[in-house]
């Protein structure tokens, strides 16, 4: 289950999404060709990601930032790219300038401490937007629970893109978080599903004085948890196909 795009347009430009998507691609391209060794680049993780025992030791604080504007990998970083192009303008829309960096921020540094509790004496490098991203998430799921999402569906050989409300996309994505964060060992490098789960309900949390401002419930029976606009209509013909694609697994620092 890939989303691709959601039907909810926003009413204005949303800068702020421009500027992270530029910080995450423009570092990218920077650390991934400024060193030549393994080492260097070794020391450069150590340097700005976040290690969990180092944070329960009171050391390295401001990685609890830094490490959201970096990746291990190209896919790494367009799958994020991607959810906050689809997630964020509306809560920027929603939210204000301003307003949604602080909240980016926040989720994101609550979901890298949400990491360091499940992990506390790891000493594997965490890295990427996605405990940020996942706070948007949590937000959007509030304020549109059913905006309609278009997703990619890839079982075995069969390929469909289909529009679901936002509250199933996202919430089967939660709970895969949970069945992922339940099978994983703490101690290794992988998918961070503790960071993306703790930034979802945080995010969530942070929308809640939002939600209330515009109405609470009076504001879902107003808008049938739709945006409270027009939704965007596309053409089946704009559907790219898009081939199956199986990355090669191997061990790395955490991902979120």
């Amino acid at each position: 289950m890939f989303p691709l795009r959601d039907h909810n347009p926003s009413g204005r430009t949303p800068y702020v999404v421009y500027l992270l998507m530029a910080a995450n691609i423009l570092g990218y391209l920077w650390y991934s060709t400024s060193f030549s060794t393994d080492r260097s680049l070794a020391l450069f993780y150590s340097a700005f990601a976040t290690v969990p025992r180092e944070i329960m030791m009171g050391e390295a604080p401001l990685t609890l930032v830094t490490s959201m504007f970096i990746h291990g990998g190209i896919l790494h970083l367009a799958g994020n790219m991607l959810f906050l192009w689809i997630f964020g303008d509306n809560m920027e829309d929603e939210m204000g300038h301003l307003p949604f960096l602080l909240f980016y921020l926040l989720s994101g540094v609550g979901a890298t401490l949400a990491h360091v509790v499940s992990a506390p004496q790891s000493l594997v490098p965490l890295v990427g937007a996605s405990g940020a991203i996942a706070g948007v998430m949590g937000g959007y799921l509030l304020m549109f629970p059913k905006a309609r999402v278009d997703i990619l569906i890839i079982l075995i050989i069969f390929f469909r893109i289909i529009p679901v409300p936002a509250f199933i996309m996202l919430g089967l994505w939660l709970g895969m978080q949970f069945l992922g964060g339940l099978n994983a060992d703490p101690n290794l490098g992988g998918v961070a599903y503790w960071a993306h789960a703790g930034g979802f309900f945080i995010g969530l949390a942070l929308t809640v004085p939002l939600w209330i401002k515009r109405g609470g419930p009076r504001f879902w029976t107003r808008t049938d948890g739709q945006p409270p606009h027009p939704e965007t209509t596309y053409s089946t013909s704009r559907i790219p196909r898009i081939p199956r694609h199986t990355p090669a697994r191997r061990p790395g620092p955490w991902g979120k």
